[in-house]
């Protein structure tokens, strides 16, 4: 008798616990859905995405201004060191 009452409180216990934490999921998946939220992610990826754009092309071009600064060193020193003709 009381085997049969312990299991039969386990698998009531498990079963409300699970049912519990299912809805908790399917709220959460339902608010994450709605358009609202959905419109907010994607202006956000887009802000991040914009600022991430800009910061690879203000790296880029100080890269490129020191490479085109040292080219010009470069051609500075070679005629430098070039005899007069």
């Amino acid at each position: 008798m009381f085997k049969r009452l312990f299991w039969m409180t386990v698998g009531l216990t498990l079963g409300y616990g699970s049912s519990f934490w299912l809805m908790r999921k399917v709220r959460r998946t339902v608010e994450r859905l709605t358009p609202q939220r959905l419109s907010r992610d994607v202006a956000t990826g887009a802000r991040s995405v914009r600022s991430e754009v800009l910061a690879a092309l203000d790296d880029g071009r100080a890269g490129m201004r020191e490479r085109e600064a040292e080219l010009r060193a470069g051609l500075e020193r070679r005629k430098a060191t070039r005899p007069p003709s």
